[in-house]
C-alpha cells in the first residue's frame, strides 16, 4: 500500500504559479537545492524515512508538516581550515530540499525525527483508524 507520494517542483508557468507565501517557502530552481536520496520503509504501524544529508548538522535541519505536506530541508556547512581556500568543489550547492505528500492513513501530529551521521530518520505512525487491530471472535 502506498502511503506517501513524492512531489517535485515543476517549472513555473501561468497555470502553476502559486501564492507568494508558498513561493517564499519553496526553493526555486534558481536557488538550486540538492534532492537528498530517501529510503521509505513501511510496516504495519507506520512509515520510516531515511534521508541522506551528509554535512548537515542537527541544528541546520528543518522538518515541517503543513496539512498533508511533509518538507525536509537542511543546510550543510563545510569547514575549510584557516588560511586555506577551496579551489575545486564537487558539490556546489549547500542546501537540501525534499517534499512529500502524506496519505490520510498517516498521523502528521505524531511525526518524530532524529539525525545521526548525516542520515535524517523520520518516523510517521499510521493514524489509529489505519492501524491493524485484532478482533476477538465470540462463540454463540
Amino acid at each position: 500500500m502506498n502511503t506517501m507520494t513524492q512531489t517535485r517542483e515543476a517549472p513555473q508557468t501561468p497555470a502553476t504559479k502559486s501564492s507568494a507565501a508558498q513561493t517564499a517557502q519553496t526553493p526555486t530552481r534558481a536557488e538550486g537545492a540538492l534532492l537528498p536520496p530517501v529510503d521509505v520503509i513501511e510496516d504495519a504501524t507506520g512509515i520510516t524515512l531515511y534521508a541522506d544529508m551528509p554535512g548537515v548538522a542537527k541544528d541546520r535541519v528543518q522538518l515541517r508538516v503543513e496539512g498533508e505536506q511533509l518538507t525536509l530541508e537542511g543546510e550543510m556547512t563545510l569547514a575549510v581550515p584557516q588560511g586555506m581556500e577551496a579551489t575545486h568543489a564537487e558539490v556546489q550547492r549547500s542546501r537540501y530540499h525534499r517534499a512529500f505528500t502524506l496519505s490520510k492513513e498517516l498521523d502528521p501530529d505524531k511525526v518524530s525525527a532524529e539525525m545521526s551521521h548525516g542520515v535524517l530518520r523520520v518516523r510517521i505512525p499510521k493514524a489509529a483508524h489505519a492501524q491493524p487491530r485484532r478482533v476477538q471472535v465470540q462463540v454463540s
